[in-house]
């Protein structure tokens, strides 16, 4: 354990995981931050927190045991400060009118879908759901279901700019800035999400987009580092799909992909994607030699 002065719980409150009310003043703790004389290690060390935002931990598309996640990752944070090269997240970022929101569809009736309900091309071709700028949604559709990954889900409103939900959870927040000042550490934003005609669950691509867009400038990145820890929400999904990515992009780099961590307790599953999500990350262990570890277990 790192030899820190400022104590953990002074950092991070547990009991306000997933609250509106951050008990502890930023400024206050980023002066304790600034004080904090916690050395460098060789070892360059990334860690990456994907989407710990608040409608993911208590709001509207609120993960199972997410605040449990987000304790073991912040105490992971502490207890290695001094061997963490950099921290960086992304931040799930909408407007109410995306293909994934209710909004953008309507039936024969006129009535928008509730969460969760799944719509094919099949629906599309039949009349059953009509989407906004319907060629442009129907083309989404048909070419989500040709990469045999994903169908449409529509999700509850959540991650809207300018929202309580949108924003980084306070308490992650808390040991985020603290690390940035005290390591003299920027980190990097990854926002994603905008786009209205496509789902960008990983951080490097969406799932399917006209544009091709491809993150390389960070999937170039991750070359200088020599570890490569991932924690985030939810595991099923944006955590999952942002692996993935790396990993495909690099299937022919073992000694890259070998580099890469994933923090197995700090991060879980929506409700109904427990047993394919588990199936997927242990293809990814086998095919890619990278270590799933519990968070206390993992020595940088």
């Amino acid at each position: 354990m790192d030899n820190n002065k400022t104590l953990y719980n002074e950092i991070v409150d547990i009991n306000y995981i997933g609250k509106q009310i951050n008990p502890i003043d930023m400024n206050s703790l980023l002066k304790k931050a600034s004080k904090e004389k916690i050395p460098s290690n060789d070892t360059k060390v990334l860690v990456i927190g994907i989407d710990y935002q608040n409608d993911f931990i208590s709001g509207s598309l609120s993960v199972k045991d997410a605040n449990k996640d987000l304790e073991r990752f912040t105490k992971f944070i502490y207890n290695n400060m001094s061997k963490i090269s950099e921290i960086d997240v992304s931040i799930d970022t909408h407007i109410p009118q995306q293909i994934f929101h209710p909004l953008w569809w309507i039936d024969g009736e006129g009535n928008n879908p509730k969460p969760f309900t799944i719509i094919k091309l099949e629906d599309l071709d039949s009349g059953k759901w009509r989407g906004l700028d319907h060629l442009k949604s129907r083309d989404y559709v048909e070419n989500l279901e040709k990469t045999g990954k994903k169908v449409l889900c529509i999700w509850p409103y959540h991650c809207l700019q300018g929202t309580w939900g949108a924003a980084l959870e306070n308490q992650f927040s808390n040991m985020l800035y603290f690390f940035n000042v005290a390591k003299k550490s920027f980190g990097q934003r990854l926002v994603k999400g905008l786009d209205p005609y496509s789902e960008m669950f990983g951080i490097i691509k969406p799932e399917y987009d006209t544009k091709n867009y491809i993150n390389t400038d960070f999937l170039n990145k991750l070359k200088g580092f020599d570890k490569i820890i991932i924690g985030g929400e939810a595991k099923s999904h944006c955590v999952l799909e942002s692996v993935r990515q790396i990993l495909e992009h690099y299937e022919k780099r073992s000694d890259i992909t070998s580099r890469i961590y994933i923090l197995e307790d700090c991060m879980s599953s929506i409700d109904g994607f427990e047993s394919e999500t588990e199936n997927i990350f242990n293809e990814f262990k086998s095919k890619y030699k990278i270590k799933i570890e519990k968070s206390d277990l993992i020595k940088l």
